[in-house]
């Protein structure tokens, strides 16, 4: 009986089918990796400063006016009115702050309430690849079918293969799930291809989910064009983004979605029932930010553009090929040339050899193998902390200890 009994406790402890394959989060792994042997770490996307003074300050003080308990299940007005003149400001998108905009726990959850409010199990969900580690999640999680649509490289960028989105699509296509700029490859979409993904999207009567985050982090002259602003688009889309990535407060998870009345309420059918509300101090910090946009982000951009120079001309001088980044936090290098070793092994022996870490992108593939010759840098970081990663990959380098 007591066997039968611990038998039957152990079968419902197990983590179900739909989200085993996934595991524990790659980032997790390696920012514990780069704890415990006191790296450098390149890996998970998070800025080592402690973000804009404005911000924290009006955070402070809404805690200190006791602004504590549960705030509106939208969000708080004030942010729901900064994110929809951010939009109308900065791209001519024009929504109601009432009806078309909703505070989420930063964009992941977003992305997720999206994903579950408005796809049926069984619908196609297409996404570009290398993905998002939480993409494939969540898609699991609804029920729904992840389809990747494989970006290329032409030894120049990263591309998306004319023709590649509209092969992919079928009738049991449902929605679209757009990363641009592209995390993890740091690619830009041109307007060309933005443009046949929305060729696609009206053919094919598709939602098209644009997760956004890294909007203001463009570099060289570039400038992000949404894919909500292109003809057809602005009813069939939810826009996400957040505060995180354009202020660097990613620990504070407050994001938020933009859409039609008719899309916005299958977001927030999901939404109510996972975090419920988005904490209304940091509500109100976000708020202020967005209303301190251009003053915040342009000396970012300007240090991010440095580092990623200055970190892409480190790896390029130990041998590694270097992709450019156009946009994000991120470039990808080609481990293929330096080691026989994939890139997760590569990863996790990386901090052991030279106290620096990174992450594979093998777990942005639905195949792994596709990405076992690419790793994942970071450069959020201070400064001195990039010249000390490339310092240390120099001597690793140096002693051909690849």
């Amino acid at each position: 009986m007591n066997q039968t009994g611990t038998s039957a406790s152990k079968d419902r402890a197990k983590v179900c089918s739909r989200l085993a394959p996934f595991g524990t989060t790659i980032f997790a792994e390696m920012s514990a990796l780069a704890l415990e042997t006191k790296s450098v770490n390149l890996g998970q996307g998070f800025p080592e400063d402690p973000g804009p003074e404005l911000l924290r300050q009006v955070a402070i003080e809404a805690i200190q006016e006791g602004d504590n308990q549960y705030p509106p299940g939208p969000g708080v007005p004030q942010l729901l009115e900064a994110v929809a003149a951010h939009q109308e400001a900065e791209y001519g998108l024009v929504y109601d702050p009432a009806t078309e905009v909703l505070a989420t726990a930063g964009a992941t959850e977003a992305v997720a309430a999206a994903v579950l409010g408005l796809c049926e199990p069984g619908d196609e969900v297409l996404m570009l690849e290398p993905s998002y580690d939480s993409y494939g999640a969540v898609v699991a999680m609804a029920g729904a079918i992840r389809v990747p649509v494989r970006l290329s490289y032409d030894g120049d960028r990263w591309v998306l293969p004319a023709g590649a989105l509209a092969a992919a699509a079928t009738g049991r296509s449902r929605l679209l799930l757009l990363n641009s700029p592209h995390n993890p490859t740091g690619k830009v979409l041109s307007r060309a291809e933005l443009e046949e993904v929305a060729d696609v999207c009206r053919r094919h009567d598709l939602i098209a989910v644009t997760d956004e985050v890294y909007e203001h982090l463009v570099y060289d002259g570039r400038r992000h064009v949404p894919l909500a602003t292109l003809e057809g688009m602005r009813e069939r889309t939810v826009t996400v983004s957040s505060a995180g990535k354009s202020f660097s407060v990613t620990g504070w998870k407050v994001g938020w979605a933009c859409a039609s009345p008719e899309l916005l309420a299958g977001v927030r059918a999901a939404k109510q029932f996972l975090t419920y509300v988005t904490p209304a101090p940091l509500q109100r910090a976000a708020a202020a930010g967005l209303r301190a946009t251009h003053e915040l982000v342009g000396p970012l951009v300007d240090e991010l553009q440095s580092n990623r120079d200055l970190l892409a001309k480190g790896l390029a001088a130990v041998g590694f090929p270097v992709r450019a980044a156009e946009g994000t936090y991120f470039l990808t290098v080609d481990i293929s040339e330096m080691t026989n070793e994939d890139a997760a092994t590569f990863c996790r022996q990386l901090p052991h050899r030279c106290g620096v870490v990174a992450v594979p992108c093998s777990v942005f593939y639905a195949d792994p193998a596709a990405g076992s010759h690419l790793v994942r840098f970071s450069f959020c970081k201070l400064r001195s902390s990039i010249e000390e990663a490339v310092e240390r990959l120099g001597r690793l380098g140096a002693g051909g200890q690849w």
